[in-house]
């Protein structure tokens, strides 16, 4: 069974846009993922990125286009300017590692936190509210708890790891040696894991 590391930040516009065809990806070659959230500061300054408020202003205008058109592309809601963001990361983070663990549907629980930020106006970093898109992603809170420790202590692991493999952006998929870097790099995923 092919393995899929997805290493991505739950606020990550891009992330977000993938929606869910990774997990369709994954079903149709029969391959396991297994999500990592990094803290994507760390790997802007260790691994030569720019963070987006810093970046020319050439380069932010062509990010809004390019979110622009992902989001029509996919028929996604994106608000280009989340009142809730940047904002605290880890519980989300925390959240999605444990209900990797748990067995619980990771996937639709990071989609639904990074649509909360980037389309319902939510507040990530907030318990309730947290709380309250894991239930309405069909996940079971009560599983989550006897992992949500390990998920906090496994941010900074995950991190250093996505960079000792080369990670420095997100989304990122990683098939063994072959790294894929942006959602518009799923197809080639597609094409690596049915062996062409």
């Amino acid at each position: 069974m092919a393995h899929i590391d997805y290493y991505f930040t739950v606020l990550s516009p891009f992330a977000y846009l993938a929606g869910k065809r990774l997990e369709d990806i994954a079903a149709k070659h029969g391959a396991k993922i297994a999500y990592k959230p990094v803290d994507i500061m760390t790997l802007f300054s260790e691994m030569g990125g720019t963070p987006p408020a810093q970046r020319h202003d050439s380069r932010k205008a062509y990010r809004i286009q390019e979110l622009k058109r992902l989001s029509k592309k996919h028929g996604l809601d994106l608000n280009l300017a989340p009142a809730h963001w940047p904002t605290d990361q880890k519980p989300a983070s925390a959240m999605v590692v444990a209900a990797d663990m748990a067995g619980q549907d990771a996937g639709a629980l990071a989609f639904a936190i990074m649509r909360a930020v980037w389309a319902e106006e939510k507040d990530i970093a907030d318990a309730a509210t947290l709380a309250a898109i894991a239930e309405g992603a069909g996940i079971d809170l009560a599983a989550l708890q006897p992992h949500l420790d390990a998920g906090v202590e496994a941010f900074g692991p995950m991190t250093q790891e996505a960079m000792a493999k080369g990670v420095f952006g997100s989304p990122f998929y990683v098939v063994g040696d072959e790294l894929f870097w942006g959602q518009d790099r799923l197809d080639d995923l597609d094409t690596h894991l049915g062996g062409a």
